[in-house]
């Protein structure tokens, strides 16, 4: 575990660095908190060529909400939107549970809105092995090859590493429990690598499975959840704290008018999967925040 976190702070690290030293396509903001323009993060789910096609009317919708220049930017990874956030080179941010703790114990970012599935403001993550495989249970995980998507992802990484920490007592998941850690660059990549054989178990949302089956439409068949976390609270839009109460609101009410905007919930479905938009507290968060505090005595955030 200690390697794993030291790898991701060392990553947060250096795109924070690359992060201050472009700021040519941010947004902007004046001294007196006037708005000129606004970029909005994503991480792909999916391809990202499509994901930046797919976004695209939606910034533009919220530009001609909010009167000003919205683009919509796809990020490499939530390390990537974390620091871009922390930099004010991304004002708004689709994050997930964790990203959001990191970006706001490190930088201040805010949380205004989150996602709705299936009526409910928390979900699961789940474990997915093949359903060849001979893995019923997570004891039957120690020693396999472990697919995450990224390392800042709750339920891809987070929650899932907790849990083992706790029922076998291993400070070390990755070398501890796991043979080896795969970091496959998004839920459905993970999932990917599990049905392709280069890794024995992915852990994701719950059912990542469905991104994937238009490409492999027996993957339903071909592999099986063996095993849930506890509820994790939905994935956020957050802003950052350059932006002022005022222009927080402004845009916390235009996202939640697209509740009555059936164009605009498709998009959202279409990228994240969300079903509707709704409000979200900080204190929402306090289950994650306990979670990632078994891991802070073995890095540092400074």
């Amino acid at each position: 575990m200690k390697k794993v976190f030291a790898l991701l702070f060392a990553a947060l690290l250096v795109i924070g660095l690359t992060a201050c030293g472009t700021s040519s396509d941010s947004g902007s903001t004046g001294k007196d908190g006037e708005v000129k323009k606004l970029v909005m993060g994503f991480v792909p789910s999916q391809d990202s060529d499509e994901i930046a096609d797919t976004v695209e009317p939606l910034a533009d919708k919220l530009g001609e909400e909010l009167g000003v220049e919205v683009e919509g930017k796809v990020m490499t990874s939530y390390s990537a939107l974390v620091e871009a956030m922390g930099s004010n080179q991304v004002q708004i941010g689709f994050l997930p549970a964790f990203g959001y703790v990191l970006a706001n114990d490190k930088h201040g970012v805010e949380v205004i809105l989150k996602s709705e599935r299936f009526g409910s403001g928390t979900y699961k993550a789940q474990y997915v092995v093949r359903a060849d495989s001979g893995i019923e249970s997570l004891e039957d995980m120690e020693g396999k090859t472990w697919a995450i998507p990224d390392l800042t992802s709750t339920s891809g990484f987070l929650f899932p590493a907790a849990q083992i920490m706790d029922e076998f007592g291993v400070e070390d998941v990755q070398s501890g429990f796991f043979s080896n850690t795969v970091e496959a660059g998004g839920h459905d990549n993970a999932i990917i690598s599990v049905y392709e054989g280069d890794a024995d178990v992915a852990t994701t949302f719950d059912d990542a499975r469905t991104t994937v089956e238009e490409d492999y439409p027996d993957v339903m068949d071909k592999l099986k959840v063996v095993g849930y976390t506890d509820e994790i609270p939905n994935d956020t839009i957050s802003v950052t704290k350059e932006l002022s109460d005022e222009w927080q609101k402004k845009i916390k009410d235009t996202f939640l008018s697209f509740n009555e905007d059936e164009k605009m919930i498709e998009i959202m479905n279409e990228v994240y999967s969300w079903d509707a938009i709704i409000e979200a507290e900080d204190s929402e968060y306090d289950v994650v925040r306990s979670t990632y505090e078994k891991f802070k005595d073995s890095i540092s955030i400074d």
